[in-house]
């Protein structure tokens, strides 16, 4: 009884003890991260000196080249370029629409959505039929709709705290939108603005035309969530009403560019890997700095904080900046088969692609297991204020590394005003907030450094603890 008795103080004061570490080890790396971040500075140039980095442009490729170079610059053991083919669609001059309402000219802020056609040169001038989704086209059928411009005009539902389960709710209509009303025989679509914001920005963002043959291919626009406002109200008055609008944006071949990747080779595991990445291209309007500018600086500043707080991981860990994530996921899915070809094994992966607002915490794609021990950690943030811990879900570029399992979780920062900048103009450099980055590059260090130095298995946590 005594023995027994000896082993469970043993066992609980080394528990202690390793949890008395990994809070100090927390301290230094959220210390660090505060007074010696790196990551505004890398956004700072990747924002205002290159700018938005659309898949297959020029600025992809002068991003690729600068984050190679400043992943380099930290002496990491390896740093390479993974070739990828990717799409390069091009806007265009800058859009133009309006219509008429009480003898009056509304000229209406748009763009077109990316992958979209243009219109013919001189533009396309039509009667309006307004939708709330999909559902609605085979209501109302090839005979309502035919000749004219579907209006998608489904809002986000603003009732929803959680504002990406609000995004989730309408993007269908941008995403399939041209795809569905094309069938339908009509000559062009305009798709409210995903944002939860009333203001004159339309919002970008990918559509496709699935296999929909190409004379049954329209032009797609969003409109921005005031102008849809106006024209709803206009074509209750006037159903007659005609909307014009133009694009001059053009699909090319696919060109090649490249994912960018660096490692710390573990010291004990060293064929356990753990990634973590966000993406590098961004669309065209702004310069990408919440999407994803900031999920690439604080993956980046991770290996760095790390050697900067003097941890050695034992496994190897990764930082993968991913290409093309916005239209076609080629870099995901590059990045998985060279390492499902390979037989890498990747325990654990954590992507940064929901801005850079205050971190509250994660979401995790994992068995009850791993999930019940990430939960054992909580504490261990909860003087930081991350107290968002969840299963379900962890981000797109991870998401093709998932096995029965391992461990994938994306960083979940304050997410009410991220749709305001989502594939905006507005996602720019000044409406990043310093601190708030560099506590969220703080927040996934932590959690990377406690899954290099458990791992995934709780069973093998309990005998490295042992050792």
């Amino acid at each position: 009884m005594k023995t027994k008795l000896l082993i469970l103080i043993f066992c609980g004061f080394v528990t202690f003890n390793y949890a008395q570490d990994d809070e100090a080890v927390l301290k230094t790396v959220y210390t660090t991260s505060l007074i010696n971040g790196k990551s505004y500075d890398w956004l700072d140039h990747l924002s205002n000196e290159i700018g938005g980095r659309l898949s297959g442009s020029k600025n992809a490729e002068l991003a690729v080249q600068y984050t190679k170079a400043e992943l380099e610059k930290l002496g990491l053991d390896k740093v390479w370029l993974q070739p990828v083919m990717v799409p390069k669609w091009e806007r265009g001059k800058k859009e133009k629409a309006f219509f008429e309402v009480s003898g009056f000219v509304k000229e209406v802020n748009i763009c077109a959505l990316g992958g979209s056609i243009a219109t013919p040169e001189d533009g396309i001038s039509a009667k309006v039929i307004e939708v709330q989704g999909l559902d609605e086209l085979a209501e109302l059928g090839k005979e309502k709709i035919e000749g004219k411009i579907v209006f998608f005009n489904r809002p986000m539902q603003a009732d929803l705290i959680s504002t990406f389960n609000a995004y989730g709710g309408c993007v269908d209509q941008r995403y399939a939108g041209a795809m569905e009303a094309g069938k339908f025989g009509a000559v062009g679509v305009v798709v409210r603005s995903m944002n939860l914001r009333q203001d004159n920005l339309p919002h970008t963002g990918s559509m496709s035309y699935g296999d929909l043959p190409v004379e049954q291919r329209i032009p797609s626009a969003a409109i921005s969530t005031n102008d849809a406002d106006q024209l709803s109200k206009a074509l209750k008055k006037n159903k007659a009403l005609q909307f014009y609008f133009k694009q001059s944006c053009q699909q090319f071949e696919d060109v090649q560019s490249y994912n960018v990747i660096g490692e710390i080779t573990g010291s004990k595991f060293p064929n356990e890997y753990i990634l973590v990445g966000g993406h590098l291209d961004s669309w065209d309007l702004g310069d990408g700095a919440h999407d994803d500018g900031a999920g690439v600086v604080q993956s980046m500043d991770v290996l760095r904080l790390l050697m900067a707080s003097g941890i050695k991981p034992k496994r190897s860990i990764r930082v993968v900046l991913f290409m093309n994530e916005e239209n076609g996921l080629r870099g995901a899915t590059e990045y998985a088969k060279v390492a499902k070809e390979k037989n890498e094994n990747h325990i654990f992966a954590l992507e940064s692609d929901a801005g850079g607002f205050t971190p509250r915490g994660f979401s995790f794609a994992t068995n009850d297991a791993n999930f019940n021990q990430v939960l054992g950690w909580k504490s261990l943030f909860k003087p930081y204020l991350i107290h968002y811990f969840e299963l379900g879900g962890s981000g797109a570029d991870v998401g093709p590394l998932k096995s029965d399992t391992n461990v994938l979780a994306g960083l979940r920062p304050d997410s009410q005003r991220y749709f305001d900048h989502h594939h905006a103009a507005n996602d720019t450099f000044e409406h990043v907030n310093k601190r708030e980055l560099e506590l969220g590059a703080a927040t996934m260090t932590a959690l990377v450094y406690l899954f290099d130095k458990y791992g995934i298995n709780p069973i093998q946590n309990k005998s490295e603890i042992k050792d």
